[in-house]
């Protein structure tokens, strides 16, 4: 047993330096496949622990990564915090109702949002937009009502939601997708760790496993900025080649959890 815990954490460090290169590499998706590496590759059983462990590593990564666009100074603060305050509200419920789910049906469902994200990879986001929009009576009331939407599934499956996130800011409020990627960061961290908080509170978090992934997920992340310079010409094909990944990754769900084999 004592292996098999060194081997736990071994594999908890890789996973998370994989979901770290990768978010470093092509940007928003990568965290999307904590969960799946936590059950079928570090070996976790219960779906719903590694759902709630996964949210730990989803905020550390948004965090980190929130603190580089601050100091560019492309987060619309006012904006970004009426979404994650009515995100975090919409997680708050949405983990309440994950926990409720029998774990083999949260991972199917799971595998089809995984590959809703892969479509949504393959899509071309147009990055015009108004620079210097702000929070006003237009906008207030689109971003409670998207930021809300986003929260609930974020917290279901235990996700960052940035897919969800960033267009959803953009739509609210007519930003460049400049502005809507840092500032969605601080919606995700906000959901990741309500999500997080959550599944604590119901003893379904594995604490030293999220350190692990942290740890990995900051490393990789580092590691996969600095190999995304060299491959910037190739962005595309990479987008396109990590959607693919998706696509087998949720397939493989769907048949495990489903019982097919």
């Amino acid at each position: 047993m004592p292996t098999l815990t060194l081997l736990q954490d071994g594999l908890g460090l890789a996973s998370g330096s994989l979901v770290g290169f990768s978010l470093g590499l092509v940007g928003g998706g990568g965290s999307i496949l904590a969960v799946p590496l936590m059950v079928y590759l570090v070996g976790i059983p219960d779906a719903h622990l590694a759902i709630g462990t996964s949210a730990v590593a989803v905020a550390a990564n948004a965090a980190a990564n929130l603190v580089t666009h601050a100091r560019q100074g492309t987060v619309k603060w006012r904006c970004a915090a009426v979404f994650a305050a009515a995100g975090a509200t919409g997680a708050l419920a949405g983990s309440t109702l994950g926990k409720l789910v029998d774990g083999q049906k949260l991972l199917a469902l799971f595998a089809v949002l995984m590959m809703v994200v892969g479509v949504l990879m393959l899509r071309k986001r147009n990055g015009e937009g108004d620079p210097g929009v702000r929070l006003d009576r237009g906008n207030l009331p689109k971003l409670l009502g998207v930021g809300l939407g986003a929260g609930v599934l974020s917290g279901f499956f235990g996700i960052g939601g940035g897919f969800l996130v960033v267009p959803g800011l953009m739509l609210a409020t007519g930003m460049p997708i400049l502005n809507a990627v840092g500032s969605s960061l601080v919606a995700v961290t906000a959901f990741g760790l309500t999500t997080a908080a959550n599944y604590a509170a119901s003893g379904m978090l594995d604490w030293r496993l999220a350190a692990l992934f942290v740890v990995g997920g900051l490393a990789g992340g580092w590691l996969g900025a600095r190999s995304a310079r060299g491959l910037a010409a190739h962005r595309g094909a990479l987008s396109m080649v990590f959607a693919g990944l998706i696509f087998v990754v949720a397939a493989y769900m769907l048949v495990r959890s489903l019982g097919v084999v």
